[in-house]
């Protein structure tokens, strides 16, 4: 039984003055506005252009629709921290915020990687690639990455949830993450932490094994292309994925695969590049990279 008397958490944020802290919670506004309407505008675009109907364009949308939901699970809360008019937080509340970022996280690894399946497919497979990323594939892909992404860690949210939480209740962060619950707990933490160490293991190195293969069978099928301008429209392609890839895996393996005894606040500020600067990247690698969607947006902004 659930012995946790802790019933909710006293978040720091960032640490500093009032004149420091106001113009962080504005640049996290800003930011915040600028990722939901440039991904709002990736999907409203895909869906007013017929010549942009591709599985390419209906897995972006829904990493475009999973990067809105992943940010507003994040800024509101961090924002009321900042300005010191939410510092507090639930447990049920922070249970729920840790499955929900850390599903939406695992959905994001499964969607990437299904992305780069795709381009394989694309590039190495041309004849065949309607046949056999159809429609009902495509769907089936994208349905297998957020049920993945969730179901994996459902387990994790359970067991975390069923700690036993005394004192203290003060989370160095201005979210509710897995190490912060760990670090207050007063029980044996290692279900959780076995669980963490498998999770992570089927989530981040399988997406990252299937994602690395598929660009290794990518260059090759690039490199056998007698012309440079072949050789550069099928690198076009798939260019602006690889961009978003490399970015997200380097800060998430960067924040994870982390020496011990790192500071807080530099753990806070990588954690802040990861789970919201790469969201707000993401249309704009996609728009600046990608002609097909570059000329989508100028059309539109020329029938305004």
């Amino acid at each position: 039984e659930n012995k946790t008397t802790v019933q909710e958490f006293i978040l720091l944020g960032f640490p500093g003055t009032w004149h420091f802290r106001m113009p962080l919670a504005v640049l996290f506004a800003l930011v915040f506005s600028l990722t939901v309407t440039g991904n709002a505008s990736i999907i409203a675009l895909v869906q007013a252009n017929r010549n942009l109907h591709t599985p390419m364009y209906f897995f972006l949308c829904n990493l475009s629709f999973l990067e809105i939901w992943y940010i507003m699970g994040i800024v509101p809360k961090a924002m009321g921290v900042m300005l010191g008019t939410s510092v507090t937080i639930s447990f049920r509340v922070c249970i729920l915020q840790l499955f929900f970022l850390l599903s939406l996280g695992s959905t994001e690894c499964f969607l990437l990687a299904v992305m780069a399946y795709d381009r394989y497919l694309a590039i190495c497979h041309p004849l065949r690639y309607n046949s056999l990323m159809n429609n009902v594939f495509s769907a089936q892909l994208a349905l297998g990455s957020w049920l993945g992404g969730f179901l994996a860690i459902s387990l994790l949210a359970f067991l975390t949830a069923r700690l036993t939480f005394c004192g203290p209740k003060v989370i160095n962060h201005f979210l509710c993450d897995i190490d912060s619950c760990l670090a207050l707990a007063c029980t044996d933490t290692w279900p959780v932490e076995l669980a963490t160490f498998l999770i992570s293991i089927i989530v981040v190195v399988v997406s990252c094994v299937v994602t690395l293969v598929s660009y290794m069978y990518i260059i090759a099928a690039i490199l056998r292309i007698q012309t440079a301008q072949g050789r550069k429209k099928a690198f076009s392609t798939c260019s602006a994925h690889l961009t978003v890839v490399t970015i997200w895996y380097g800060s998430t393996m960067f924040l994870y695969v982390k020496p011990s005894g790192q500071n807080l606040d530099m753990h806070k500020l990588v954690n802040t590049f990861n789970t919201l600067v790469t969201p707000l990247l993401n249309p704009f690698i996609y728009t600046l990279r990608n002609k097909e969607v570059a000329q989508a947006l100028q059309k539109a902004f020329q029938k305004m």
